[in-house]
C-alpha cells in the first residue's frame, strides 16, 4: 500500500512539473496580459488558469474537489466562476497566440517538401440537460441524424502529418430565430462580448472565412474540408484568400463543373474520364473549372482537379477536388490523409478531456472559456507526444543529426497490425505455435491480393 501511495505521488508530481514547463516555456503571463487578463485584487490570473488546466489530468472536477476537499484548491468556488465568466477576457486570442507559437516551433521541425494544412470541420458541442445556457439552440446531429440541444463547434486546426494543433473555434448557435432557445443578454455592442454573441449567430461560411483570415500568420498551403464545406462557392472565396482546397466533394446531380467545355455533374464526369488501373486506389482524374454562380464570367473561373478513388468500406467510389492542379493524384489523397487527425481531437476532447462535461455554467462566455481550456490541454499533449517521438525537438545538435518524422504508410500501419495479432496468438496458452502460424496463414490468405502483396513487401 506504501508503494502505490508513493507511485501516485510520484506521478502527481511529474505531472505537476510537465504543465509547469509548457507554461513557462510559452511565458503564459505575458500572453495573458496581451489578451486583456487582468486581476484587480485576489489570486493571479496564472494561477487559477493552471489550476482548472490540470484538473482533468487529475481525475478531478471542480465541483467535486470543492465538496470534498476544498483545501486542494488555492482559492474558492466563486473565485473559479467568476474568472470563467468574465466577459472581458479574450480567450479567442489567448487560444490562437499559443497555438501560434507552438505550430511555428513545429513547423520548423518538418521538411520543405512536407505540406502542412489547416484542418477546418465542425462537432456537436451537446448541452442536451441544459434549458436556459445562454444563445442555447436546436442543432442537427449528423451522427445520430436528431436534433440535439447545443451549439454547433466549428474547429479549426493544424497539422504536419505527426501533430496536430487546435488554431481557433466557434461555437455556433442558429442564424434562425425560431432554434435559438435562450436569447442572448443584452451588452454594449462595444464590447469583446457583443462581438463574440455576434459571430455566434453568423453563417457558418463566413465564421469559417474569418478564422481563415485571422490564421494568416500560420504556415499551410492547404485547407481541407469534407463533404459539407467542399461546395464551389466556398472553395472559391477560399482560394482568394491565398490558400488551395483539398476537400471531398459530393455525388450529387445539382453541383456542376465545367469539364470538356460543358457544366456537368461529378457522375457525368465520372463517366467520361479515362479509367486507369486502379493502383493504390486511384481510378483516375479530370481538369475542371468552378464558377461561384451562374452569372459569374469566365475570367473569374478558377481551375481545378478531380481526383476519383475506390471507397474501401463498399464498390462505390469517392471525388477528391483540389484547386492545385500541379498536385500529383497520389498526392492530393495522401495530403487529404491528414484531415482525420481533427477526427481523432474530437475524440480524445469529448472522451477524456472533459469537453461540455466539466462546468455547469449559463453564460455564453463561460462556455467559451471552458473550451478554450481543453483546446489547451491537448495542445499540450499533442507538443508532449512530439517531445517524446521527434528528437529534433532536443536542440540544435539533434536536428541536424536526426532524419524529420515521416507520415507512416498504410503498408507499414497493416504490417503493425499484423505483428501484434501474431504475438497475441503465440502468447495464448491454449494455442501451440504451429496452431498460430496456420491461423495467420488463413487469415493471410482471405484478405485482398493487392494488400497481400504490400505485407509480403515489407515483410
Amino acid at each position: 500500500m506504501t508503494s502505490i501511495i508513493s507511485d501516485l505521488q510520484n506521478n502527481d508530481q511529474m505531472l505537476e512539473s510537465r504543465i509547469d514547463y509548457f507554461f513557462k516555456k510559452l511565458n503564459l503571463s505575458k500572453i495573458l496580459l496581451k489578451c486583456n487578463f487582468y486581476k484587480e485584487s485576489g489570486i493571479h490570473c496564472v494561477t487559477i488558469l493552471k489550476t482548472l488546466f490540470s484538473l482533468v489530468f487529475h481525475g478531478k472536477n471542480l465541483y467535486r474537489t470543492l465538496s470534498v476537499n476544498s483545501q486542494d484548491l488555492p482559492f474558492k468556488k466563486n473565485t473559479a466562476y467568476r474568472f470563467l465568466n468574465d466577459s472581458r477576457f479574450n480567450w479567442e486570442k489567448l487560444l490562437q497566440l499559443i497555438t501560434t507559437r507552438l505550430i511555428l516551433f513545429i513547423n520548423q521541425l518538418t521538411g520543405e517538401n512536407r505540406q502542412s494544412v489547416l484542418i477546418f470541420d465542425d462537432s456537436l458541442f451537446s448541452r442536451n440537460r441544459s434549458k436556459k445556457v445562454e444563445l442555447l439552440a436546436k442543432v442537427f446531429d449528423h451522427t445520430s441524424h436528431k436534433f440535439c440541444k447545443g451549439f454547433r463547434m466549428l474547429t479549426m486546426g493544424w497539422s504536419d502529418g505527426n501533430t496536430f494543433i487546435p488554431v481557433s473555434f466557434n461555437l455556433l448557435s442558429s442564424p434562425k430565430d425560431k432554434n435559438v432557445l435562450c436569447e442572448a443578454k443584452t451588452v454594449d455592442k462595444r464590447t469583446l462580448a457583443y462581438k463574440r454573441r455576434k459571430r455566434a449567430r453568423q453563417s457558418t461560411i463566413d465564421v469559417m472565412l474569418t478564422m481563415l483570415r485571422n490564421a494568416k500568420d500560420i504556415p499551410a498551403k492547404f485547407v481541407l474540408f469534407d463533404s459539407w464545406f467542399t461546395m464551389p462557392k466556398t472553395v472559391i472565396r477560399v482560394k482568394r484568400e491565398n490558400r488551395d482546397v483539398i476537400g471531398m466533394i459530393r455525388i450529387t446531380e445539382k453541383i456542376h463543373y465545367q469539364y470538356q467545355g460543358k457544366w456537368q455533374n461529378v457522375k457525368d464526369i465520372y463517366q467520361k474520364i479515362k479509367k486507369s488501373s486502379v493502383t493504390k486506389g486511384i481510378i483516375g482524374s479530370a481538369c475542371v473549372k468552378l464558377r461561384e454562380d451562374k452569372t459569374a464570367t469566365c475570367d473569374k473561373f478558377i481551375d481545378a482537379k478531380i481526383v476519383f478513388v475506390k471507397d474501401r468500406s463498399s464498390d462505390k467510389w469517392l471525388a477528391l477536388l483540389c484547386t492545385d492542379i500541379s498536385v500529383s493524384d497520389e498526392e492530393i489523397v495522401r495530403v487529404y490523409g491528414k484531415r482525420w487527425d481533427i477526427e481523432v481531437f474530437f475524440k480524445v476532447c469529448k472522451s477524456y478531456l472533459a469537453l461540455a462535461k466539466e462546468y455547469q455554467g449559463r453564460s455564453y462566455d463561460m462556455q467559451v472559456a471552458a473550451t478554450t481550456i481543453v483546446f489547451l490541454r491537448y495542445a499540450m499533449l499533442s507538443m508532449e507526444a512530439r517531445n517524446a517521438t521527434d528528437d529534433r525537438t532536443l536542440g540544435d545538435l539533434f536536428f541536424y543529426l536526426k532524419e524529420e518524422l515521416q507520415d507512416i504508410k498504410l503498408s507499414q500501419s497493416l504490417m503493425l497490425l499484423v505483428d501484434t495479432l501474431r504475438r497475441a496468438l503465440s502468447k495464448l496458452p491454449l494455442l501451440s505455435q504451429e496452431m498460430a502460424d496456420k491461423i495467420m496463414n488463413t487469415f493471410l490468405n482471405t484478405i485482398p491480393h493487392p494488400l497481400k502483396q504490400k505485407l509480403l513487401l515489407c515483410a
